[in-house]
Order: structure tokens, then sequence, then C-alpha cells
């Protein structure tokens, strides 16, 4: 899976419970905007999301993966904590909770190792869309072809 490398930095540093969060919500709007629009111009259409509550502290999404020319599609949710920025966005794909080692219950893909040391040294300038391009896309790409050859996702 290749996707487009996020250029947006956000610059406000807000999270939920602040003032500041409409503002921090439009900067992450527009790097999300930008990113699912250079996607698609490359082909690299992988994704859709979309707030899921009027809040946007839950989100909701589409994403998928093609493997041996076949596409598979996964439900994926998140919310936003507490204590974001500085906190790391934790993605739920609850269709393969229990399927994979590199998973936490509930369906939470594993960011530990890889992701969270990155986004602790990137807060608060990395948002949504990183953790989309940064997270979800590379543990996609290595988890979903494994788990297909096991036998343990199949197209219905």
């Amino acid at each position: 899976m290749q996707t487009q490398t996020p250029q947006a930095s956000i610059t406000i540093s807000a999270g939920p419970r602040d003032p500041q969060w409409i503002d921090r919500l439009k900067e992450e709007y527009s790097a999300l905007i930008n990113y699912i629009k250079n996607n698609k111009s490359e082909d690299n259409d992988w994704v859709k999301l979309e707030p899921a509550n009027k809040e946007c502290t839950n989100w909701k999404g589409k994403c998928w993966v093609v493997h041996n020319l076949i596409r598979y599609e996964f439900d994926f949710q998140f919310e936003i904590p507490p204590t974001y920025p500085l906190a790391p966005i934790e993605i739920e794909i609850p269709s393969l909770d229990g399927l994979t080692p590199k998973m936490y219950r509930g369906g939470k893909i594993c960011i530990d190792i890889h992701f969270a040391p990155l986004w602790q040294k990137n807060a608060p300038k990395f948002g949504i869309v990183h953790a989309l391009q940064l997270a979800l896309a590379p543990w996609l790409a290595a988890e979903i072809p494994v788990l297909i050859e096991e036998g343990k996702i199949k197209k219905d």
C-alpha cells in the first residue's frame, strides 16, 4: 500500500477540552481534505473518514487494502483522547479483534513500538492525518496480507 506522505503540520496545540479545539479541528480538516485529495489524484485512495459525533471527538470510517487483486474493506473507529494532541490516537478495527497479536483488546491496532514514539517526538504538530498515514496504513500493509494468507480473513 503506497500512500502520500502528509505534508501538513498542525500548528494549534489544543485537545477536546481546550477552548481552541474548534481552531485545531479546522487545521485537522484541512490536512485530511488535502491528504485524501492527493491520494485520489495519485490513484492511492484507501480511506474514508467522518466524525461520529458533533464534537468531533469520535470518528468512524472505512479503509481498504487490495491483495492479489481483491479488495478487502474494514470499518474502523477512534476516539480523540482527552490528553490529545500529546497522546496518540488509538485506531480500532473491531472486525479484526483477536486475529493477530499485533492488536489489543477491542481491535486496537498496535502502535507502541513504531508509531507512539514518533507521535511523542512530533506532538502537537501531528494530527489525525498522521495517525492514518503513519499508523493505520503501515499496519494494514503489514498485517492484512498475513491474515489473508493464514486464512483468518476471507473475502465474502
